[in-house]
């Protein structure tokens, strides 16, 4: 490398190094940082360094320093993501089933790069991705850039949609025909990453598995979203299982009032019942899902409205219940 040429490139060098390599328990020594700029074939004197560290910090790098033994150790105070903020985004991407594990494997070890060296390697000890329920479907990053292509061009998205068979083989819906939709959003909900949009021909909204599907493309053809709110859609499902949007009124015992503002936030106003509970009236789509939601709270939760509502549930407990019934199975 020619020196002069070398020296244009030393400060992001070392910029890099501390970066890598530095944080309050690894600082740095001017002479580690000598040695690293060597092996880039850059000569640097001391004093040049110690310009160099304040060149840095005027232009924005945190650089704390501290007594080490009898020199002074050099390192990255903050960064743009805090240890807990790096965290939070591997356990985001370890978690998510949309995300298959071999590109979260990828996209973990480059979030781990926003920490230290050291900080990366011990949240690499506490990653477990591997049987965590994973997507197969490696072309997703794929589909959701082609998606957000066609939201921002405006017009509509084409693809095929598929399940899976008892043999987990890949089954396309409809004979394996073309679904065009205007894309309304795309919402992540219960592990998977959904898209919201409206069917050609049709006037309201269904949500697909980004995941399954395949041969994403975009038409020349203009999209025409709804303009659907993207939080009473998604706060109206359970499970992102759709299902008939009614205003229900549901009565929880008051030790659920933790469970009743988790599900339907602070807007439903809670009414005094009796001693022990409380109603409130929420907008919800009535699915399986729903219903399955307040049979799992053990008899805390009643549905007291509408009353083909309370019918279904009624309904979905008795079908359930034959299904442990030797004497009634169907």
């Amino acid at each position: 490398m020619a020196k002069t040429t070398g020296q244009k490139l030393k400060l992001l060098y070392l910029r890099d190094y501390l970066l890598q390599y530095s944080d309050e328990n690894h600082p740095l020594s001017i002479a580690d940082m000598e040695s690293y700029l060597e092996t880039k074939g850059i000569s640097a004197e001391r004093k040049a360094l110690y310009d160099d560290l304040e060149a840095l910090r005027a232009y924005g790098l945190d650089i704390g320093q501290r007594r080490v033994g009898r020199s002074t150790g050099y390192y990255v105070l903050s960064r743009d993501f805090e240890l807990s903020e790096v965290k939070l985004l591997v356990d985001a991407v370890q978690s998510s089933r949309f995300i298959s594990e071999k590109k979260s494997r990828d996209l973990i070890g480059r979030i781990e790069s926003l920490a230290s060296r050291y900080e990366g390697r011990d949240l690499h000890r506490h990653v477990v991705v591997q049987n965590r329920g994973k997507s197969s479907n490696e072309a997703i990053f794929i589909n959701v850039d082609a998606i957000s292509e066609g939201i921002n061009r405006g017009v509509m998205v084409e693809f095929r949609y598929f399940d899976y068979d008892a043999r987990k083989n890949i089954v396309f819906r409809h004979g394996g025909a073309v679904y065009r939709v205007s894309a309304e959003f795309m919402v992540w909900d219960d592990e998977n990453y959904y898209l919201v949009a409206t069917p050609e021909g049709e006037t309201a909204p269904r949500h697909y598995r980004i995941d399954k599907m395949k041969n994403v493309a975009l038409s020349d053809i203009p999209s025409k979203p709804l303009g659907v709110d993207q939080a009473a859609y998604a706060g109206a499902l359970f499970g992102m299982f759709s299902g008939e949007v009614r205003d229900v009124r549901i009565r929880f015992k008051n030790s659920l009032s933790g469970v009743a503002v988790d599900r339907f936030g602070l807007g439903p106003t809670f009414v005094p019942y009796d001693d022990d509970s409380f109603t409130l009236t929420a907008r919800v789509a009535v699915s399986g899902q729903f219903l399955a939601w307040i049979a799992a709270l053990d008899g805390g939760a009643e549905i007291m409205s509408p009353t083909d509502v309370r019918r279904q549930m009624e309904d979905f407990l008795s079908k359930s219940l034959c299904l442990y019934d030797d004497g009634q199975r169907p």
